[in-house]
């Protein structure tokens, strides 16, 4: 069953867009993006995220991220 996800397609899609412009006008290599991307989510985590839920988001993440390539 798919998940519902109450951001549109064009939303996530416009985001992305623009991540990838900035990461791109930095000329970054694949390695700095993969890191830069990482940290942010690290930040994400740890501003953002109550710290009671902050493991249970991250591992949920990497379940995700991990199902994204393994598709």
């Amino acid at each position: 069953m798919a998940i519902q996800s109450k951001y549109t397609n064009t939303q996530v899609e416009a985001l992305i867009a623009e991540i990838l412009a900035v990461l791109d006008k930095h000329q970054a290599p694949t390695d700095l993006r993969l890191m830069a991307l990482g940290n942010t989510v690290t930040h994400l985590l740890e501003n953002k995220v109550p710290a009671e839920s902050r493991k249970a988001v991250a591992e949920q993440f990497a379940k995700a991220l991990s199902q994204s390539v393994s598709q």
